[in-house]
């Protein structure tokens, strides 16, 4: 694990036990990455197998202040610092404003933006501290336009973009590079499960049609684009919000 673009480097993602959180956890292995790999599902966290690759694992809902400090206190604990941190944890509810309920809007706030904002926060009081760093934010498409049956998920992905766009700005002269990826539709588990429920096949169907590539993407294809951003490769790169989505915005 000595060579690759993250050779070395202490990296915390948040969300990792499945998805685009796992499928990066396993390029950040093979690209010599040190990891801390978080998650509130702890056995599919702990089912999660890096072989030859440095790994803790942290239990714990981003949402809580307390939970995200020691996600980032794991990284420093472990291997003195944190060189990267990726915030991928999120839910992702389909409903519309009618559909939607209070507590629906409060938990994907709750999660997706506040979650961000917290591990974002204690990742930049110690990559200040210590020289700088990279983070990479989980956005979506709905973070860069309006989708319908996103009524939630959607403005909580603004909110990454938004929260990019800023803490880029801010910490930019302290060696700190903040970016986005902002997915299409990925076939990720939650997205294969759509299939089994009602109305799930026709959206898979229509939504595909929508992304000028015809298909889905993969959580491996994100993966990519986030250790792109993670890397020196992308050492004068910072605010970027960069699609991941077979053209859907370009449209």
């Amino acid at each position: 694990m000595s060579g690759g673009r993250l050779a070395g480097r202490a990296a915390v993602i948040t969300g990792a036990a499945r998805g685009i959180g796992r499928a990066t956890a396993e390029l950040f292995a093979a690209e010599g990455a040190r990891l801390v790999l978080t998650d509130v599902d702890g056995p599919a966290l702990e089912d999660l197998r890096l072989p030859g690759a440095e790994v803790r694992t942290v239990v714990g809902d981003v949402a809580e202040p307390a939970d995200a400090r020691a996600m980032i206190e794991a990284a420093v604990d472990a291997y003195g610092r944190i060189d990267v941190l990726v915030a991928n944890a999120g839910v992702i509810p389909l409903k519309n404003v009618l559909d939607a309920t209070p507590e629906d809007w409060d938990r994907v706030m709750a999660v997706d933006g506040r979650g961000m904002f917290l591990t974002c926060k204690y990742a930049i009081e110690r990559m200040a501290a210590d020289g700088g760093g990279s983070i990479v934010c989980l956005s979506s498409i709905s973070g860069l336009a309006g989708q319908a049956d996103q009524a939630v998920y959607g403005p909580a992905k603004f909110v990454a973009t938004g929260l990019t766009k800023h803490l880029a700005v801010e910490w930019a002269a302290r060696g700190i590079r903040v970016n986005a990826v902002a997915p299409g539709t990925i076939r990720t588990d939650r997205v294969r499960a759509l299939s089994d429920e009602p109305g799930g096949p026709e959206y898979l169907e229509a939504i595909e049609r929508l992304h000028p590539m015809a298909r889905l993407g993969e959580p491996s294809e994100v993966a990519a684009a986030v250790l792109f951003l993670a890397s020196d490769e992308a050492s004068f790169v910072t605010g970027a919000v960069l699609p991941v989505d077979g053209g859907y915005l370009a449209q």
